[in-house]
C-alpha cells in the first residue's frame, strides 16, 4: 500500500465514524433509544431511584412515587413487584435522601 491509499482509507474511516456520531445525535433527539421522557413543570411525583442488572435479561429497579418506594424485577418477557411500600431511609434532619 502507498501512502495516497493509506491517506484515502484514513478519510473514509473519518467520515464513516462522521456518519454513525451524526446518526446517534439525531436519534438521540428524535426520542429513539430509550431516552427518557422531559419532566413537566410541577413536581415531579415518579422517579427512578436506583437500577441493578441482575445478568444480561434481568434488572431490579427501585421505583420512588410520593415519597414510597417499590422494588421491580424486569426481564425479557416478565415484570415482578419484589417489595412495595417501603419507605426511603431518611437522613440526620429527617428528610429523606
Amino acid at each position: 500500500m502507498d501512502v495516497g491509499s493509506l491517506f484515502q482509507t484514513a478519510i473514509a474511516l473519518l467520515f464513516v465514524l462522521g456518519l454513525i456520531a451524526g446518526l446517534a445525535l439525531l436519534a438521540r433527539r428524535a426520542g429513539l433509544g430509550g431516552a427518557m421522557a422531559k419532566p413537566s413543570a410541577g413536581k415531579k411525583r415518579l422517579t427512578v431511584s436506583e437500577v441493578m442488572s441482575l445478568d444480561a435479561k434481568r434488572r431490579l429497579i427501585l421505583v420512588r412515587r410520593d415519597d414510597v418506594e417499590h422494588l421491580l424485577l424486569l426481564g425479557l418477557n416478565s415484570e415482578t413487584v419484589v417489595e412495595t411500600a417501603i419507605t426511603p431511609p431518611t437522613d440526620a434532619k429527617g428528610q429523606t435522601s
